[in-house]
This record gives structure tokens, C-alpha cells and sequence, in this order.
């Protein structure tokens, strides 16, 4: 098990990989005064049988509420500008006896990939990632450093909090960097809190056992769109008690759903059942990395840094667009 600064200077060593940085990006401001913000998205086609079109710059519009922002440049993640960092995180809590052969369609998934995506493998426990296998072009190290589950409990168990501790330590660096979290999405270390009594103030603070989504789902939402990091799920069911609740299963599948879209991600999953295979949804994630797009637009700086609500959108019938739900822009002068 390795603690939070392992996690980290495993996750440095994605520096030394020199990937290349998308080389028709450009930095010149199209009007005064606007920064120009970066962004992966997808093109999906309505129907899954149908490949989208090929995205046009016109193709794609940039929304601030009702106002219309300049998209400069649409940029297809192929050729030279292909280049991917995929991290793999499965919970330690899975059931061994559902996920052990699925593990076998994960393995073929990695071993597909092609040279210009790098791989790694992570398990989350306690709270954090144990790093099996840093981030590599060698997809054969990658399948191996993919083990069962330990199908128990830690003392920490949250894969939003280990999503955190993942994405705040990724170097950034302009290619497309995504996580695919393989779990039940429950918070079994702070899914519960207590809620304040409608009975009066003399009540206090009570423990109520059907709570809402995690709270850390937000945060690791959140996190993961500040840092520009693309996080999909695989939905398969955890041990103990919690992975035998309704509620918590539902609970912890709303969770992985959150982040997935709000992060321009997808959730894979059959309601809270397990999956009989992950082949045919790894098939659909493979589809969805191969029609991706860099997105460059022109966004209204503040005088403070922060999150922007934008609007992806393309007015092309046959597709739609998965993108993130907000954009980090620099402040003002910046």
C-alpha cells in the first residue's frame, strides 16, 4: 500500500513520457481582453450503430447562458495530436466472485490500445490509490499490474476521495489525460452524516442512515474539471453490507452518473446489477476515445480565476457532444 506522496511521485513520472502537446493549438487571443480555454470532447452519434461525422470548427458552439462564445479551433485527438494518459482505478471492495472474469475483457481492452495512449493501473483503498503500475506505453506491463480485487474493507473506503487524491497529483500537460474508476460508487467511509432536525433546534444534529449522494462526489467532480480530467466508470457491485443495501447501491450509482456526466464521461452499468461482461461496454468506451476533439474557445476572464458554467453544443443531426459542464479560466490579465 502506498501513501498519498507515493501517489504522487508515481504519477510524476508521466513527466519524463514527453508527450506531445496538440500542435495546432494556438495561443493568439482572437479578440482583446479573452483567454482562450482548452477542452476535450466527444462526438457521439445518436445511435451507436452510426460512426458521427468528422466535426468542423462550425460544428461546435460555445455557450455562456444566452451568449455565444468564439470556439477558435476544433481539433481531431488523432495522428499527432492522439496522444492519451489513461488511468485504470478498480476498488479494492469489489466482489471478487462478480468482477474476477470481467477482469479478463479489462486486460484484451489494454492490450488493444494503440502506441499513442500510456496506461496505468491504480486500486483504490483507504482513501487513496495504490499505484500497481505507473503510467506506461508498455501495455503488456500495464495487463499484468491488473490483479484481483482484495474484496474487503479498509478503514477509509471512499473512491471519491481516492479519484481526488489521483487527479490533484497528475502533472497537467495539454494531451488528453482520463480516468476509468471500475467500482460500486459507494462512500462507505463518509457517505452518512447527520442532518439537521426539522423537529427544532434542541434536537440537533441527527444521524439519519439514508443519506444523500457523497458529499466528496461533488468534490471529486469538481476536481477532476478543474484539472481537465475525463472520468468513466465501470458499475460493478462491492461487498459487506453496504454492497447488499439498495439504497447504497443506488446512492453510489448516482455518484459515478454525477461525475461522469458533468465531466464529459460515461457510466457503464445494468441499473445495480452486475455486469455479465464489460466486453461490450469497453467496446462502447473505445468508440467514444476514438471520436474525440480538442476544443479551444475564447472565454470572459474575471478578476478572480475560477469556474465558468459553459454549454457545448453542435447543431449536426446525427451527433451529440459529451463535454464537461464547466471550464477553469484564468483570471483577468492572466
Amino acid at each position: 500500500m502506498k501513501d498519498h506522496k507515493a501517489v504522487l511521485s508515481a504519477l510524476r513520472a508521466l513527466l519524463v513520457l514527453a508527450l506531445a502537446t496538440p500542435s495546432t493549438y494556438s495561443q493568439e487571443k482572437a479578440n482583446p481582453g479573452g483567454v482562450h480555454v482548452h477542452l476535450v470532447i466527444t462526438d457521439m452519434a445518436l445511435q451507436e450503430d452510426k460512426t458521427p461525422p468528422r466535426l468542423q470548427r462550425e460544428d461546435v458552439k460555445a455557450k455562456q447562458g444566452k451568449s455565444s462564445l468564439p470556439v477558435t479551433q476544433v481539433i481531431p485527438a488523432e495522428g499527432e495530436n492522439a496522444a492519451l494518459q489513461l488511468m485504470i482505478l478498480i476498488d479494492d471492495t469489489l466482489n471478487t466472485s462478480t468482477v474476477g472474469n470481467n477482469l479478463n475483457d479489462l486486460k484484451e481492452f489494454i492490450s488493444a490500445q494503440p502506441a499513442s495512449t500510456v496506461i496505468g493501473v491504480g486500486y483504490m483503498t483507504n482513501a487513496g490509490v495504490n499505484i500497481t503500475q505507473n503510467f506506461t506505453a508498455d501495455h503488456d506491463s500495464a495487463v499484468k499490474a491488473i490483479r484481483l480485487p482484495r474484496g474487503s474493507l479498509s478503514t477509509m473506503d471512499s473512491p471519491y476521495l481516492s479519484l481526488i487524491n489521483l487527479v490533484k497529483g497528475w502533472p497537467q500537460q495539454k494531451v488528453r489525460r482520463e480516468v476509468l474508476m471500475v467500482t460500486d460508487g459507494i462512500d462507505r467511509l463518509r457517505g452518512e452524516k447527520p442532518q439537521p432536525s426539522r423537529l427544532g433546534p434542541h434536537f440537533g444534529p441527527i444521524y439519519h442512515s439514508m443519506p444523500n449522494i457523497s458529499i466528496d462526489a461533488n468534490s471529486a467532480s469538481e476536481a477532476s474539471q478543474r484539472y481537465n480530467v475525463i472520468v468513466s466508470s465501470l458499475y460493478s457491485p462491492g461487498v459487506g453490507r453496504a454492497g447488499r443495501s439498495s439504497w447504497d447501491l443506488q446512492l453510489g450509482l448516482s455518484g459515478l452518473t454525477k461525475i461522469a456526466d458533468e465531466t464529459g464521461g460515461e457510466c457503464f452499468s445494468l441499473g445495480t446489477s452486475a455486469l455479465v461482461s464489460f466486453k461490450p461496454y469497453l467496446e462502447r468506451l473505445q468508440k467514444i476515445l476514438n471520436n474525440q476533439y480538442y476544443v479551444v474557445f475564447q472565454a470572459v476572464p474575471k478578476k478572480k480565476a475560477g469556474f465558468q458554467r459553459i454549454n457545448i453544443q453542435t447543431e449536426v443531426p446525427t451527433s451529440e457532444l459529451l463535454a464537461p459542464d464547466n471550464v477553469w479560466v484564468p483570471a483577468a490579465g492572466k
